[in-house]
């Protein structure tokens, strides 16, 4: 599975780990999580998000 890191703050979502605070289980891959979710750290969308 492939990380995804947030072009506006550098924080890398590994799907391994996921975000289990914001309801992402581990072996969540970034495809499958809501349109909604945000950056943990910085609450940017997941437009702003690049394949690592």
């Amino acid at each position: 599975m492939d990380s995804y890191v947030c072009t506006v703050c550098g924080y890398v979502y590994d799907p391994a780990q996921g975000d289990p605070d914001n309801g992402a289980a581990p072996g969540t891959k970034f495809e499958d999580l809501p349109d909604d979710w945000v950056c943990p750290v910085c609450g940017a969308g997941k437009e702003d998000f690049e394949k690592e």
